[in-house]
């Protein structure tokens, strides 16, 4: 099994649900409010180790709130090589329709202090051949590639946010994109799935890259294998963190040497159960719920 550093951020989400997403100069009332934990990095932490993965997480958290954030990895078995910095952790304002819909506001704080002597000091624990999974909520991600690329790490990408950093990145120094069809659009220019899908091929011959379409499922596609894979439709109350979980679940799997179309079936199954339930990092299934529902259900992968 490969050893997974997911390099990524640490937020405290303050989730209010409402009857719509606020629209300009509105005011409404929650119909609900709670506060959790996530940050897409987190997130996908939580998934991973659900999932049973060799699992170290890097990143910052304030010394005026990282204590939850602390304990809560803690709680949850996930080993970590995070450190305290002054001020506040990042957070993150989520608002969740009736609808499941959501809209979502970040406040990096900490996770936008990292620095390159952290990183050396994190990257000089890996070796050839780890994973490193990445995502754009953290600062120095392109130092962070370029010293993960010269130890020969295999590097997956998750280019959210999509801003100008993303756009500076070397995408021939990572092994696998993980992006959404807005993310797609914005990164290719492009107009429609195969034109994107030509971009990438054309651009970075080398990039593996696995595109989620939502309720249409996605597709990976490499330079030698496309494979397109469905959604699984659960009863919807909340996406937050779908997309996480779908990542956390597939990294797992093939660094656990499954096959690109069970790890595939089986990350889009996580996250559908993962809409199930209200909340981010506390929606993500373990893998026991995930393997009773297809014993449940009598599916095969």
């Amino acid at each position: 099994m490969a050893q997974i550093l997911n390099f990524g951020s640490l937020n405290i989400d303050k989730v209010y649900s409402l009857d719509h997403i606020v629209n300009e100069s509105e005011t409404i009332s929650a119909i609900s409010y709670n506060e959790g934990m996530g940050g897409k990095g987190l997130n996908q932490s939580i998934a991973l180790k659900g999932a049973g993965a060799d699992l170290i997480h890097a990143g910052y958290v304030g010394e005026d709130d990282g204590d939850i954030l602390l304990d809560y990895m803690v709680e949850n078995k996930v080993k970590f090589l995070v450190e305290k910095v002054s001020g506040k952790s990042g957070h993150a304002i989520i608002q969740v329709d009736k609808n499941a819909n959501n809209s979502i506001i970040v406040e990096a704080g900490a996770n936008k202090k990292i620095d390159k002597s952290y990183i050396d000091q994190v990257l000089a624990e890996f070796e050839e051949d780890d994973f490193l999974l990445l995502q754009n909520e953290i600062s120095n991600l392109q130092y962070i590639v370029d010293v993960a690329s010269k130890r020969k790490m295999k590097i997956f990408l998750n280019p959210s946010p999509v801003d100008q950093t993303i756009k500076t990145i070397d995408f021939n120094k990572i092994d696998t994109l993980i992006l959404n069809e807005t993310e797609a659009y914005e990164l290719s220019g492009c107009e429609n799935l195969d034109q994107i899908i030509n971009y990438f091929r054309k651009n970075y011959k080398d990039l593996n890259l696995l595109l989620t379409l939502g309720k249409d499922g996605g597709i990976y596609s490499s330079k030698d294998t496309e494979i397109k894979f469905s959604s699984f439709k659960t009863k919807t109350i909340d996406t937050t963190g779908a997309g996480d979980t779908f990542l956390g679940y597939f990294l797992a799997s093939i660094s656990k040497g499954a096959d690109l179309e069970k790890s595939l079936n089986l990350a889009s199954l996580a996250a559908g159960l993962a809409c199930s339930k209200s909340g981010a990092a506390n929606s993500i299934p373990s893998l026991k719920e995930v393997e009773e529902y297809i014993k449940e259900n009598n599916m095969e992968l």
